[in-house]
């Protein structure tokens, strides 16, 4: 990969974005990679359970489920060269140098298969989960398909990248796969995130979002998600270990064994 330096491809407009409303969705990034990714995904979902990063089950062991056919797989760059190309995309993480002001630093990759008739995921902070010091972490979620409402697209409530950390109650089990759930702030309001194949989405660490239910009939909303901290990192969950430089190189940190805020950011659940 290329030694330049990263960054300088954003407008002042699109950082002014990220920076007000803590969000920022780019266009046809990743437009003709969608189907290369979703293929490889199907494939590896075809051929059966891979120890650390996949488990489905059979239908008639998911027992009406969809889910549990379908889970989504976690940390597939550790097994897979092609998550592990993709988590590290030139385009991803020169977007990431300009919205961090520093080089990134990835810490997590995940892929979301969500069929028709899947639950979703509570409203949450990915932040309480990747515990970053100092800062926070930014996500780049990638849709593989259209995203919208019907078929359980993402939602987010703009500005949250300015309040703290929330504790989280449990989540309603008929609508979430996760048992966590905060409440969107008095005065605002979760608002969907409607996305075409190739689309990227780049949130703060501290934005408050989450998705329902697939609702449509034969709709999948797929999706590649990986989150990064930047090279002023010095503390990170333990789940997030190692990092790794735009070239593919490993970086080390401490892991953070702090409780935080609410004394259960280690239980692994992931985001989105």
């Amino acid at each position: 990969m290329s030694t330049q330096a990263l960054g300088g491809v954003l407008s002042e407009e699109q950082k002014k974005q990220f920076d007000e409303e803590g969000y920022l969705i780019v266009k046809g990034l990743l437009a003709d990679d969608a189907q290369i990714i979703m293929d490889e995904f199907m494939r590896l979902h075809a051929a059966g359970p891979i120890p650390g990063c996949f488990q489905p089950m059979t239908a008639e062991e998911a027992d009406g489920d969809i889910l549990k056919q379908y889970p989504r797989m976690m940390h597939p760059h550790k097994v897979n060269e092609i998550a592990f190309r993709y988590m590290l995309h030139p385009k991803v993480m020169n977007i990431l140098a300009d919205l961090f002001g520093a080089d990134p630093l990835a810490a997590q990759s995940m892929f979301y298969f969500k069929p028709p008739g899947a639950k979703g995921q509570a409203l949450h902070q990915d932040q309480f989960y990747l515990k970053v010091e100092p800062g926070t972490c930014i996500a780049a979620w990638t849709a593989i398909d259209p995203a919208d409402e019907e078929n359980g697209g993402l939602f987010l409530v703009p500005q949250t990248n300015r309040i703290d950390i929330e504790c989280p109650h449990t989540a309603d089990p008929a609508v979430s796969f996760t048992k966590e759930e905060v409440d969107v702030p008095e005065g605002r309001e979760a608002i969907p995130a409607r996305m075409d194949a190739g689309d990227v989405l780049f949130f703060n660490g501290s934005v408050i979002h989450g998705s329902y239910p697939n609702s449509s009939a034969d709709r999948f909303r797929r999706a590649f998600i990986c989150h990064y901290s930047d090279a002023a990192t010095t503390k990170i969950g333990k789940y997030y270990k190692p990092l790794y430089r735009h070239d593919g190189t490993a970086v080390t940190v401490e892991a953070n064994e702090d409780a935080g805020p609410c004394g259960t950011e280690f239980q692994q659940t992931g985001a989105h």
